[in-house]
């Protein structure tokens, strides 16, 4: 049962090894990998011409499996070996010596005919470009404009990081083994790998606790423990103050986030803004409280009551000495924090200022990637190791925005997003985000749980409501969500 972990190239090679040392043979593990794709490759098309092409290491030896098991099903397969049969060794060998069926030199001719195609060439740890001839014959497999079956990855797909060396096709299906990788929610990784399966082959759950995994994907299994559902005893106070700090000039984006903030269980959401504004604000929303705020004092005199105990600045704000104020004023309180859009790019020219100051309290940073190069940029490579190192370095979780967001801690710990569908591309959703972050915060969520399950209820509040998305939408759909994963949670509890 896959449980949410992501295993890094490293581990997984570590996690065969340990699979192998508790009493389970390599030749068995690669048996059942080759029998999992061919299960589900048969699952999902009728017998059809095949090619399957094998490269030198053990994806190649997977890719002789399912040629073997494939051709006993009664399927016409042909083998494209990349290399030479003599020059396999291990498993591989000894798999490639069971197949009797035709075998070629890997070329873009072999192509020609088939109408399925297996891509076992190279795995998740290739460390080099692919190039020439697996280059030109992957090339020719995408003109070809068959179903393409990746075996672990689709060839040149890194599995830490879902980057592409040299070049990759997008496969139809990817059958990956035990757990899955980054690279299979990352992009371009995620996009190339198509329908992902992930396939129990033998190795023990038991091995995880020696591998440590300190990346997950992000779904309710991973934070859902620690929701903080209302009980009967609650009351507005128990479930939270958020303040928000609210802009002069755009106060949309202030307004998106309180109203994400009350549909996401705050119990209180006050509007700190400037009195020139402030009929705005009171008239667009009648459940937040609006106060005045002319200067830095005002502010600070809101910061007095402890009882609003999560702050949110940005969104709207302005990269001006106001904005700056603000968020320093709230770290120095105490307050849980949300960081968001201008209180973020504020303080490009003085990075250290702010993370001298996170290090009091339970911070969020919520940037895109261009606000993220504002605060760190020398900060280069893939998104996963970007956001791990931002955390690290500010004392905040991290939740670099995008297609598939990483949620970063500063102890290590990772999560990557994959419920959110492109209609979110549209503006304001990061300003819904950011209140439902502020509000799970004043409910008392730590940092990086409250950041994953804001970043969760986002994807799924937009695949609810599908084409057409404004932000304006995603808090009013936020109940249906909320009502589903409670309904989801009791369920459990009572088959327990």
């Amino acid at each position: 049962m896959h449980t949410g972990e992501l295993l890094r190239v490293e581990q997984m090679y570590r996690a065969d090894a340990l699979a192998v040392a508790a009493g389970v043979p390599g030749i068995v593990l690669m048996e059942r990998a080759g029998d999992a794709v061919t299960d589900a490759v048969r699952r999902r098309w009728t017998p059809r011409p095949a090619l399957i092409l094998c490269g030198p290491g053990n994806n190649g030896g997977d890719g002789f499996v399912i040629a073997r098991l494939l051709a006993e099903a009664g399927w016409p397969v042909r083998v494209a070996l990349l290399g030479s049969r003599d020059r396999l060794a291990g498993d591989a060998a000894e798999n490639a010596a069971r197949w009797s069926g035709a075998l070629l030199p890997l070329a873009p001719e072999a192509v020609e005919g088939a109408e399925l195609i297996v891509d076992a060439i190279f795995g998740a740890g290739l460390a080099r470009p692919v190039e020439g001839v697996a280059a030109a014959t992957l090339a020719a497999a995408r003109d070809r404009a068959v179903p393409v079956v990746a075996v672990d990855v689709p060839s040149g797909v890194h599995g830490d990081t879902g980057a592409v060396s040299g070049t990759a096709i997008r496969a139809d299906l990817t059958v990956t083994f035990f757990r899955p990788k980054p690279g299979h929610l990352l992009f371009p990784g995620r996009e190339l790998c198509g329908e992902l399966v992930v396939a129990g082959i033998g190795i023990p759950a038991s091995v995880l606790s020696a591998l440590a995994p300190d990346t997950w994907e992000n779904t309710p299994d991973l934070w859902g423990g620690g929701y903080p559902w209302p009980s009967h005893a609650s009351h507005k106070y128990t479930r939270g103050h958020a303040l928000i700090a609210g802009g002069s000039h755009r106060t949309g984006a202030a307004r998106l986030a309180a109203r994400a903030a009350m549909r996401a269980g705050a119990g209180l959401v006050t509007i700190a803004a400037d009195p020139s504004v402030v009929p705005i604000y009171a008239t667009a929303l009648a459940g937040a409280l609006v106060e005045p705020v002319a200067d830095a004092n005002a502010f600070r005199a809101l910061l007095q009551d402890a009882r609003r105990n999560a702050v949110l600045v940005g969104p709207g704000g302005g990269t001006d000495r106001r904005t700056r104020d603000h968020v320093l004023d709230a770290l120095a309180a105490g307050r849980r924090m949300v960081l968001d859009a201008d209180a973020i790019t504020v303080f490009r020219d003085e990075p250290q200022a702010l993370f001298g100051a996170i290090a009091r309290t339970p911070t969020v940073l919520t940037p895109h990637d261009g606000e993220f190069g504002r605060l760190f940029p020398d900060l280069q490579g893939d998104r996963l190791g970007r956001a791990r190192a931002g955390s690290r370095r500010s004392g905040a979780v991290v939740v670099l925005k995008g297609p598939d967001t990483v949620v970063a801690a500063p102890d290590g710990r990772a999560a990557i997003n994959a419920n959110a569908p492109p209609d979110l591309a549209t503006g304001g959703t990061g300003d819904v985000l950011a209140g439902f972050v502020v509000a799970l915060l004043a409910q008392g969520m730590r940092a990086f749980e409250a950041a994953c399950a804001g970043v969760w209820l986002h994807g799924a509040a937009a695949a609810a409501f599908g084409p057409g998305l404004i932000a304006e939408d995603l808090p009013d759909r936020l109940p249906a969500v909320l009502a589903k994963l409670k309904h989801q949670r009791n369920s459990a509890l009572t088959r327990i």
